[in-house]
Order: C-alpha cells, then sequence, then structure tokens
C-alpha cells in the first residue's frame, strides 16, 4: 500500500513559513514534559489572577490549536481548509461548567451551529460534549443507578430535554451530530440517553453518533449489544470511535477506589480493541456509519485497506476520518487528496473558557509516546523543502 503520509508538501499547503514555524516552536515546547507540567501551572496562575495574558495566548497555542473565539471567527479556517476538501467539525470547547446558564447556553449555541451545518457542505457535523448539557455529578449518579431528588429529577428532565432539542433539530435539517464520550463513571448515563436519541431520529440513517473510547476494553462488546438492540427495533447506529482522552484520570480513581481498571492493559490493546470495532463497524455498514477519529497512520492505512477491499467507494459517507486541528495534518490533507472524506475538529470559544481543552490536548501530545516527535519530524522535513 502506498504510504500517503509521507508526503509534507500536501499536508502543510494551507501553512505559511511563519505558521510552520510556530508549529515547530510549539511542538519543541510540548515535547519537553516538565515543561508542560510548568507551563500549565503558569498558565492557570495567570488565567486565575486575572493575568493579561490572553493576547500571548491567542498568539501562540490557542491560533494552532483553536478556530477562534466564536463560530464566526472560525469561518476564514473553515474555508481555507475546503480548499483542500477537509471539512471541519466546529466544537464548542467550554468545559467544566456546573450552572444551569452555561448549560442552556451551550445548548443554543450548539443550535446554532446546525443552522452552520445546513448552510455550509464544508460543515458536515455538529457536537457537543454531555457534560455541556449537564452537571457531570448528575450522569454520575445516574450511571451509579442512585435514586434521585425530586430536584435532580427535574434537573435531569431539562438535560434530557437540551439533548432531545439539539438532536430532533439535526434530525429535520438532516445534518449529522456527534455527541463526544467522557469518564467511564458518568458515561453509562449518557450512553443511554444518547441510545434514546438513536432509536428516534435513527430511524433511515444515523443522525445522531454515540462515541467510543477504546482504550476501555469493554467497548467493542457495548457496540455489539446495541447493534443488537438497533437490528431488533429497527434504528441506525452512528459512532465516533477514538481511542480515549481520560487514561490517567481512569487509572487513578480506579485504584483509588479499589474496582479494577475499565482502560485496556497496554498501549496493543488498546490499538488491537480500536482496529477490531473499526472491522465490526464496516462490516456492518448497512447498519453502523463510522467516524473514526484516530492520529494512528497504521489504524488509518488499515481502514484504507478494508475500503479498497470491500470495494467501497472512498467518499461514502457512512465512513469518515477525523483529526484535530493542528495535528497530525499529514494524515487529514493527504486523504483528502486521495479522496476519502476528512473532518478536522475545530475548537472554539472565549480564550478563557477554552484554556483546559488546549493544557488536555498539550498534555495528551506529552504523554502519548510517538506522536510529538512525529509531528516535529515531519515539520522539519517541510522546513528542509522549503529551505527556511
Amino acid at each position: 500500500m502506498e504510504r500517503i503520509f509521507e508526503n509534507t508538501e500536501t499536508a502543510f499547503s494551507l501553512k505559511t513559513d511563519s505558521e510552520l514555524e510556530r508549529a515547530y516552536f510549539l511542538f519543541k515546547m510540548i515535547a519537553n514534559e516538565p515543561l508542560v507540567k510548568i507551563g500549565t501551572i503558569m498558565t492557570n496562575f495567570a488565567i486565575k489572577t486575572h493575568l493579561p495574558v490572553e493576547g500571548l495566548i491567542r498568539a501562540t497555542v490557542f491560533d494552532h490549536f483553536c478556530g477562534g473565539v466564536n463560530e464566526e471567527d472560525c469561518l476564514p479556517v473553515v474555508d481555507k481548509m475546503w480548499q483542500k476538501k477537509v471539512s471541519s467539525v466546529l466544537d464548542y470547547s467550554v468545559e467544566g461548567k456546573d450552572e444551569e446558564d452555561p448549560f442552556d447556553n451551550a445548548t443554543k449555541i450548539i443550535l446554532k451551529i446546525l443552522d452552520f451545518v445546513k448552510e455550509k457542505e464544508a460543515i458536515p457535523f455538529a457536537v457537543f460534549k454531555p457534560s455541556g448539557f449537564g452537571r457531570f455529578a448528575l450522569y454520575q449518579k445516574i450511571s451509579e443507578k442512585k435514586e434521585l431528588s425530586e430536584k435532580e429529577q427535574a434537573e435531569w428532565q431539562r438535560v434530557v430535554n437540551r439533548f432531545d432539542k439539539v438532536c430532533k433539530k439535526a434530525y429535520d435539517l438532516d445534518v449529522s451530530l456527534l455527541i463526544d464520550g467522557e469518564e467511564s463513571w458518568m458515561q453509562d448515563a449518557a450512553d443511554d440517553l444518547v441510545e434514546q436519541m438513536m432509536r428516534k431520529y435513527n430511524r433511515n440513517k444515523a443522525i445522531v453518533f454515540n462515541t467510543l473510547q477504546t482504550y476501555r476494553w469493554d467497548r467493542l462488546s457495548y457496540l455489539k449489544e446495541l447493534h443488537t438492540k438497533a437490528v431488533k427495533d429497527d434504528f441506525k447506529i452512528g459512532i465516533k470511535v477514538v481511542r480515549g482522552a481520560y487514561m490517567e484520570k481512569e487509572n487513578e480513581r480506579a485504584l483509588e477506589k479499589g474496582y479494577p481498571t475499565p482502560i485496556c492493559a497496554s498501549k496493543k490493546e488498546t490499538d488491537e480493541n480500536f482496529d477490531a470495532t473499526v472491522v465490526y463497524m464496516v462490516n456492518h455498514l448497512d447498519m453502523i456509519s463510522l467516524f473514526s477519529g484516530t492520529h494512528n497512520e497504521e489504524s488509518c492505512y488499515k481502514l484504507i485497506k478494508l475500503i479498497e477491499e470491500k470495494e467501497i467507494e472512498k467518499n461514502d459517507t457512512r465512513i469518515w476520518f477525523g483529526q484535530l486541528y493542528g495535528m497530525s495534518d499529514h494524515i487529514s490533507f493527504n486523504l483528502a487528496e486521495s479522496g476519502y472524506n476528512v473532518a478536522k475538529y475545530l475548537p472554539f470559544g472565549p480564550v478563557r473558557d477554552v484554556m483546559p481543552y488546549l493544557i488536555r490536548r498539550a498534555e495528551e501530545n506529552t504523554s502519548v509516546a510517538g506522536q510529538t516527535s512525529r509531528e516535529l519530524s515531519l515539520i522539519k522535513k517541510e522546513r528542509k523543502r522549503r529551505k527556511i
């Protein structure tokens, strides 16, 4: 199979020399784990004490990993990537709110994004996090099958209403909606709610997509059970499959609480679980639509091979590749150049509110073996080609 991800000219075709240099600087910083830890502490301190650091953050890490501070701010980035047939998924990346107003505000933003999706071919999906629509602790309590107070029942009904309002609009507009995965101890409540939405709105095709984090060893069996239900009750399944984003937190909590970790025992097992889940989905494409969210080159090559072997059209709308904005351009842009469906997650939001997301990105890049060094080697290769 042709190793298409080595083509740095295609990968970085949208980056100016100065943007390429900024990427080189950022990934060199991220490669230094102690520096990331110190930078995280300093950034959190600066934001909490309201030091004037937003301009510096905006000019460096924010502009590299985010599309802008609001939806309109993202449009030049969306249009630019679409020139190369790379789509965008506008991702309102404000995390960790606990009051009602932000949940209602997040709902309004997602409803507005759905209008963007309908109007712009370049934006094929909308997305939201379950904890953007309701309190994490409430999902956790339901996942633990604890009894809710009358007040909590009313609060949960508001969460259900937010989900339903957004999923109904996606259905009415005939556009797809990705729902992100979160920590395991709240995920059962989210899974059950997303399943309700699939039963209601995925009658003819996948509109509502759940997310499977395959560093959890139980996710393929969950998918198989969901598939059995879908066949029996006649609804389609939409799944975004990823490796996962909360490994350290998951393992620490399992150790602290004294229960078996839900995380696979090794990176190898996680990779095998991810690939097996993708194979299962492609084998049942009549019922399941796939959004493969990965920065792993080998997993992408395996999916390409599956598409070829099964003689599926490259641009079949039931199969998408996805990566995060600011990362793995060598995968995204070379896949798009080859004719596959590709979408970049494009985070946005006020600089201060998006910082938890950006810090998580930096920490993930530091902890994933080879990710940052691969980015750096490709950037170096392109700098050499351009003679910078």
